[in-house]
């Protein structure tokens, strides 16, 4: 399996749960009322499985191998995704100050936190088809059998190293938590990482 199919693998999940948190901001706003259980575990799962593992295995092991090979990390492909994740880390932080804030008992950061969550998951969609159909199409042009192995054994250290061991299977289980909750679509549950279900 090839680095960047594992990558789309994660990308259903989280677009699973990019539908969850839409769901929950529609809801928060047309009731006045924010479901913060719903809403701190969507948060958690995008924090930690999209950004700490997934976007942290596309920075720091895909995208330098790619920067290698001549990818500029400034103007380049790689360089325009680093942007959008930390754009998505500062929707995040909207979302978990506005959650704090509701749960504090402050109803206005209802507002703020379907505010942060719409940008977020527009932001996410749009990054996801850049990546899905043109980024990784040109990391499988551009590395080579050896480079790919290299960039899979660098997953492997996020995941069980960074990560902990059954981290990964526990956001995947959130997803599929929140997926039957709000009655989308589940893809995670035979996602993983790396490839060994």
């Amino acid at each position: 399996m090839r680095p960047t199919e594992i990558l789309m693998q994660e990308h259903r999940v989280i677009e699973q749960v990019l539908n969850c948190l839409e769901i929950i901001a529609q809801r928060a706003e047309a009731d006045s009322k924010l479901d913060t259980d719903s809403a701190n575990q969507a948060i958690d799962f995008l924090r930690n499985f999209a950004d700490r593992c997934h976007h942290g295995k596309e920075e720091d092991c895909l995208f330098p191998m790619l920067e290698q090979k001549g990818f500029s990390p400034d103007e380049g492909p790689t360089g325009v995704m680093r942007q959008e994740h930390e754009a998505g880390r500062q929707y995040i932080c909207g979302m978990m100050e506005a959650t704090t804030a509701v749960a504090a008992g402050d109803s206005q950061a209802i507002g703020a936190f379907a505010s942060n969550a719409r940008a977020y998951v527009l932001l996410l969609r749009e990054h996801i088809q850049k990546e899905d159909h043109c980024l990784f199409q040109m990391a499988d042009q551009a590395l080579s059998e050896q480079e790919q192995q290299q960039v899979l054994d660098s997953f492997a250290h996020v995941e069980h190293d960074d990560m902990g061991p059954e981290t990964h299977q526990k956001y995947l289980n959130i997803a599929v938590e929140l997926a039957k909750r709000f009655g989308v679509s589940c893809q995670a549950a035979g996602a993983c990482g790396c490839g060994h279900n």
